[in-house]
């Protein structure tokens, strides 16, 4: 499966989350929630995975932690804000960038519209 037909099944099931508990909820809640939509759909989920950095000769344990990472190939960075701001989209491609993955979304529940709320961050996927 590629980063792309994986986002496709989390688009769709960001899409049916939204429908049914609507926005204004805990982070916390749509991150358990869209983990349980995920492996319903047959897809591995890891939640809350902490990722280190090293830099020079220091290892920085649990440098950010990522909200869930589905199949190994995308990482998923979930709001539930009344704005987004452009640090959101760059910090998760620095999560894409330490941890060596192409594709992340950032998906903020707090939206009339969940695909106003979808925003797709690329580390070297091609088109």
């Amino acid at each position: 499966m590629t980063e792309n037909e994986v986002a496709k099944i989390v688009v769709d099931s960001a899409y049916h989350i939204h429908t049914k508990v609507g926005p204004g909820l805990l982070e916390s809640a749509y991150e358990t929630v869209m983990e349980h939509e995920l492996r319903k759909r047959g897809l591995r989920v890891e939640r809350q995975v902490p990722v280190s950095i090293v830099y020079d000769d220091l290892v920085v344990s649990d440098a950010f932690r990522a909200d869930l990472i589905v199949e190994d190939l995308l990482i998923l960075e979930l709001k539930s804000v009344e704005q987004m701001h452009p640090v959101y989209a760059k910090q998760l491609l620095t999560y894409l960038k330490l941890t060596g993955k192409r594709l992340g979304l950032l998906i903020n529940f707090n939206t009339r519209l969940i695909r106003e709320g979808i925003t797709r961050v690329v580390n070297g996927l091609p088109d």
